[in-house]
């Protein structure tokens, strides 16, 4: 039994993986191909492609990359089309998978999208692109199954396995422990993505507030978890460039769960990490840049002020966004000293990321792999 999948970048690889494996169980000689990332292929995938070519965000970022886009994606469709899987699932890179979704469906393969693109937040619209794409689609929050039914696209809430994954609890000591802190000074946990242009844009900002802070809480420490070589040269770069050698700064390949869970607060790049962080608990700040065109382009398109997700699923502010021209090393930096010093929110943020994390905790991937199973038995 053969089916594709493809996923496109680290978060979308720790989804694709948790599902391939609630699938082989299901059917333990289950093939799969496609793009996927190092935990997807650890699970059992064949990737045909590196998933960090799809590991692409903004629009300017994306037209720069756009032909070589267009051309992997229709030489995946060709072979996918061949190998005949009954059934291709798209985990999340909606702007990559809808089009070859809806390429797929029209050759009479069943089509599964795992994550819902924002339709809630921006290019609402995109809902038609999805019901000409998908047969269903696999929803990690509640409010989405409502959204799609309400279209008339077949849609099941599955929860988020990230919240599966995590148990309910203070993680604070365990983080520490594994990463061997020595006690005593705050530590933070510096998250500017996973991505290179993301790094591009964040790295020289996070440095930067790191020394804001260093200067106001001498005995501060800060943890750097970072995904590849290219995005740690990148980070490195910058700390050289702000004289920044002596700064009491760890970084680690990987190790973000360890990262989070130590620290007393974070300071994160807007995306997957920002729900990490709310399901340990941990007082945060949200930040994000990109180029002045895409941000230009994004904005006109946003239906709701929030863009993190702790604040969206809460329907309000939680936790800071300082976004774009506002992410300025001061702004940053006075942002997270006041989340983590502030008593009140010590005692009021881990009350509502408790409700979040038993909202969302569903036993995602069996749910998903369920769904999935439907299909493939009826193909």
């Amino acid at each position: 039994m053969l089916i594709g999948i493809v996923a496109g970048e680290p978060s979308g690889d720790f989804l694709g993986a948790q599902l391939i494996s609630a699938l082989r169980r299901r059917v333990p000689d289950l093939e799969v191909v496609g793009i996927g990332g190092p935990r997807m292929q650890v699970a059992g995938m064949d990737s045909w492609y590196p998933m960090e070519r799809l590991a692409v965000r903004g629009y300017v970022e994306v037209l720069r990359h756009y032909a070589g886009l267009v051309a992997m994606r229709s030489r995946l469709k060709s072979r996918l089309v061949q190998a005949k899987p009954r059934l291709f699932i798209g985990v999340d890179a909606p702007d990559f998978n809808l089009s070859l979704e809806a390429g797929l469906k029209r050759k009479g393969i069943p089509t599964v999208h795992y994550v819902s693109p924002s339709l809630w937040a921006w290019r609402g619209g995109r809902i038609r692109k999805m019901a000409r794409s998908v047969e269903h689609v696999l929803a990690l929050f509640p409010f989405e199954e409502r959204l799609y039914r309400k279209a008339g696209i077949a849609a099941t809430y599955v929860g988020h396995p990230m919240a599966d994954t995590i148990e309910p609890g203070d993680w604070t000591s365990w983080g520490r422990e594994q990463l061997r802190l020595p006690s005593g000074g705050k530590i933070f946990a510096l998250l500017p993505g996973s991505r290179l242009s993301e790094l591009r844009y964040h790295a020289d900002v996070f440095v930067k507030t790191a020394l804001r802070i260093a200067r106001r809480m001498p005995d501060a420490r800060f943890l750097v978890p970072l995904v590849s070589r290219e995005t740690r040269m990148l980070f490195e770069a910058a700390q050289y460039d702000a004289q920044a050698q002596d700064l009491n700064i760890t970084l680690l390949f990987g190790h973000a769960r360890e990262a989070i869970a130590a620290s007393d607060a974070v300071l994160v790049a807007s995306g997957t990490a920002t729900l990490e962080t709310a399901l340990y608990r941990k007082p945060m700040v949200i930040t994000y840049c990109m180029s002045p065109t895409s941000w230009k382009m994004i904005s006109r398109m946003r239906y709701q002020p929030w863009v993190g997700l702790p604040n969206i699923i809460a329907g309000r502010f939680l936790v800071p966004e300082i976004l774009q021209e506002q992410a300025t090393p001061e702004n940053l930096a006075q942002a997270l000293l006041n989340v983590c010093t502030d008593p009140e929110i010590g005692k009021r943020l881990p009350e509502h990321f408790s409700a979040m994390h038993e909202l969302l905790r569903r036993n995602a991937s069996e749910r998903a792999a369920d769904v999935a199973m439907l299909w493939l038995k009826s193909n």
